[in-house]
């Protein structure tokens, strides 16, 4: 098992890698680092793994059909576009199959550079860590227009990250701030809810076709080749289509606006401040709501480490494809981090064995790639 080489002194433990984070990348990770028969953990703050997937809306559902949406090594069992909970549950199973060593309720408190290496602190105690790898995700801390303070009380207010569903609402209108994939969800449910219903912000444009048709099937292989092999660092295209995404999201993918408009939820444009209590828009709309719910973004949470030159003076993570300006530090499951498909299912794995291969090739005496184990693959017995 990878974790034999680890030593324990007192509540402290040596270990080549740790892993921060137990979703989708961290596990990916931990696979590919299992493959290689590298010693390493994953802390998983949540107390199981899975968690970052159940704490989502309850109507979730992907966007990739099973093909799509699995981890390296074991196909995800299920028919259909995966619901939330099937890919919770999905990822709980992998790291248990894969014996991968997944520590849950662990938080990471602080990582500090120790020596050449880094001090990992826990509630638990600390581990003194050669490499760490950061996978905590894209979107942890919501992001609220500051007029948000200058709502009236009365309004209810939820950002997406903490939307579960329309029960949470309250009677009377309501406004979705952002009209991305996660607002026009919101939007319908509120709508279907029989909500008075808007939807604020700038069309982010739309994929051509039901993704959930016959035209879906036959087109989503080639948009995943252009996600993942064109819209890349490395291609002019791929380049100018990130400096036009950075902030913006991605087009809507499942939803259409003629579904909104047969919805009877009400389109207007951005929010450009709030007068008397209430949200006005550029076009002057000023909607009678009760609820306001933000999706307008977030960003990663990387308050717990404490690494000089890991960020720069915007706060943004200093990384070449992954790789941290911080010698031994790197980053997986970053926005755009080499292609459109980096925070995607389907393109986490390239980087993390993209990161494998810098990681190792960093190594004072790395073994020949022929002395890497090959990738196990799950039985589908019992899927």
């Amino acid at each position: 098992m990878s974790t034999q080489g680890t030593e324990t002194q007192g509540s402290e433990q040596k270990v080549g890698t740790v892993v921060i984070g137990a979703g989708q990348a961290g596990l990916v990770m931990g696979y590919r680092l299992q493959c290689a028969d590298e010693d390493f953990v994953v802390l998983e703050a949540a107390p199981r793994v899975g968690d970052s997937w159940r704490r989502r809306y309850d109507s979730l559902r992907l966007f990739s059909l099973p093909r799509y949406a699995s981890l390296p090594g074991w196909r995800i069992p299920v028919r259909g576009f995966p619901t939330r909970d099937e890919m919770a549950d999905y990822l709980e199973e992998y790291a248990r199959r894969f014996e991968i060593p997944v520590r849950t309720g662990e938080p990471v408190r602080r990582v500090t550079r120790e020596g050449e290496g880094f001090r990992v602190e826990t509630d638990a105690g600390a581990y003194l860590a050669d490499k760490v790898v950061v996978t905590t995700g894209a979107h942890a801390v919501p992001i609220v227009p500051a007029l948000a303070a200058d709502l009236d009380p009365a309004v209810r207010q939820i950002h997406s990250l903490d939307y579960r569903g329309p029960d949470q609402l309250a009677p009377g209108g309501v406004l979705v701030v952002g009209a991305g994939n996660s607002g026009t969800d919101v939007a319908l449910e509120a709508a279907d809810a029989g909500h008075r219903t808007w939807l604020a912000g700038r069309h982010p444009g739309q994929v051509p076709f039901d993704i959930d048709g016959v035209a879906g099937r036959v087109m989503t292989p080639i948009v995943m080749f252009v996600f993942r092999r064109v819209l890349t660092r490395r291609t002019p295209m791929g380049r100018r289509f990130m400096a036009k995404a950075e902030g913006h999201g991605v087009m809507l993918v499942r939803n259409k606006l003629a579904d909104l408009e047969d919805a009877g939820v009400v389109q207007i444009d951005r929010i450009e401040s709030v007068v008397g209590g209430r949200a006005v828009s550029c076009d002057d709309e000023v909607p009678d709501v009760s609820t306001v719910v933000w999706c307008t973004g977030s960003r990663p949470d990387h308050r717990f480490l404490d690494a000089p030159g890991a960020f720069g003076d915007d706060g943004e993570a200093l990384h070449d494809r992954g790789v941290s300006s911080v010698p031994g530090l790197s980053f997986l499951g970053l926005e755009l981090q080499y292609a459109v498909s980096s925070t995607m299912i389907q393109g986490v794995d390239r980087d993390a064995r993209h990161l494998l291969r810098r990681m190792r090739a960093a190594q004072p005496a790395r073994r020949d790639s022929r002395d890497v184990a090959p990738e196990p693959v799950a039985p589908v017995t019992g899927a």
